[in-house]
């Protein structure tokens, strides 16, 4: 049975798609197995899933797919009710490097966890309400006169409190108490955050465009469960495995983020669990390559000067191999080689991504994984726009493609 306080939102639909395929959840206080299986580990917002065979060793190399699950949002304070000229607001700080002005004048849903007093316990509770309940209403062109001259400015403190409601209200904590169905004192705390109400749609003349909330990184997260169920179906010479991080938009830095111990200690327990010690598991690190599956930018049609000229980017052409002399990206020319090879092995198209080199570059989880875990470690990811927006634009064709040069990659 899958753990209410160690999953929440998308974790439990790729934590149920995994147990429905076989994959048993441990808890990361119990002893790891030894046994040959699949495994999943659900902590916080993060997901490790791996499967071993019979040949499976203290010495045996992972084939690893990592991605993240967090993406950019509006994120409720500890004490966010506040009222303004009659209007009732929520006080919402914002999460990561999102774009302000897409979250204007859309109706916003509310998702998150919510934590409530059980006797002398506690308990976690999911929450997800999709009525259109706050809107961040767009000042009128009228009063903004500077809005020609200078553009949309938009202050994170005083701007983006939206509102749900006018005259009397419930607190947020009432709310959330009617919601989970227990009384507002037995609230104790809670991670709340929006969300576009709009659903994904396929778009475009011919349908060739998917465009939604939170492709990046989700979109990475629901094909990497697709290839490691692949992949376990059909074991190779390693171990095929996921790493599904939380906390990457606001630079990793968590208990189960990229750059904390999560991923190097369920490493070293599936190690010592099939009889390992620091020496097998350095010699497993050496035979070990990870895939750091992320969000990659398509070339815009307006702003085609961003662009590095000679790395073209086109969405419906097939993942993006992501380069940066400077690390950025985790990848080099073995771990290219190996992507490539993986692609061609799967009759997949591939692309690859440089920066232009005057502009600042963005970063994933791969430097991170590659120096925690002194693994090789490539980038790549399907091609986007719109990236950090509260609505993104990908190809239809991608997805597929990724998935299956990731199922070649875990199972080569």
């Amino acid at each position: 049975m899958l753990s209410a306080r160690s999953a929440s939102g998308n974790h439990v639909a790729m934590a149920t798609t995994l147990v429905a395929a076989g994959f048993s959840e441990i808890s990361a206080t119990d002893p790891f197995p030894s046994d040959p299986g699949r495994y999943l580990v659900l902590r916080g917002g993060s997901i490790i899933a791996w499967a071993t065979g019979h040949d499976t060793g203290p010495t045996t190399g992972f084939r690893m797919v990592g991605a993240h699950t967090d993406s950019p949002n509006l994120r409720v304070k500890p004490r966010p009710d506040v009222n303004s000229a009659g209007w009732n607001q929520l006080g919402v700080e914002v999460y990561g490097g999102a774009l302000l002005n897409s979250w204007l004048d859309r109706d916003l849903g509310l998702a998150g966890r919510v934590v409530v007093r059980d006797g002398s316990a506690t308990r976690t509770e999911l929450f997800l309400d999709p009525r259109p309940l706050l809107r961040i209403p767009q000042l009128a062109i009228h009063l903004d006169g500077d809005i020609g001259e200078h553009g949309l400015l938009l202050n994170r403190q005083q701007h983006m409190s939206p509102v749900w409601s006018v005259g009397d209200a419930p607190s947020f904590a009432e709310y959330l108490a009617d919601l989970v169905g227990t009384d507002t004192d037995e609230v104790l705390a809670w991670d709340a955050m929006t969300f576009d109400t709009n659903p994904a749609c396929v778009a475009g003349l011919d349908g060739e465009f998917l465009v939604s909330g939170r492709i990046d990184n989700l979109l990475s997260c629901f094909v990497a469960v697709d290839s490691v169920i692949a992949a376990a179906g059909a074991p190779g010479p390693h171990v095929p495995m996921i790493c599904l991080f939380d906390h990457e938009e606001v630079g990793s830095v968590s208990m189960t983020g990229a750059a904390g111990s999560l991923l190097e200690s369920i490493v070293s327990r599936i190690g010592a669990a099939l009889g390992g010690g620091p020496d097998e598991r350095g010699r497993a690190a050496a035979a070990s390559i990870v895939v750091s599956a992320d969000g990659a930018h398509a070339t815009h049609p307006n702003y085609v000067d961003r662009h590095e000229k000679d790395h073209r980017i086109a969405v419906n052409a097939g993942p993006v191999l992501k380069v940066n002399a400077n690390q950025r990206y985790a990848t080099d020319a073995g771990s290219a080689a190996e992507f490539r090879m993986a692609c061609g092995d799967a009759e997949v198209p591939l692309q690859v991504f440089v920066n232009r080199t005057d502009l600042a570059c963005g970063s994933t989880i791969g430097p991170l994984t590659s120096g925690r875990l002194g693994m090789s470690v490539v980038d790549a990811g399907c091609a986007q726009l719109a990236m950090h927006s509260a609505r993104e634009m990908a190809g239809c064709a991608d997805p597929e493609w990724f998935r299956d040069a990731l199922t070649m990659f875990l199972s080569r």
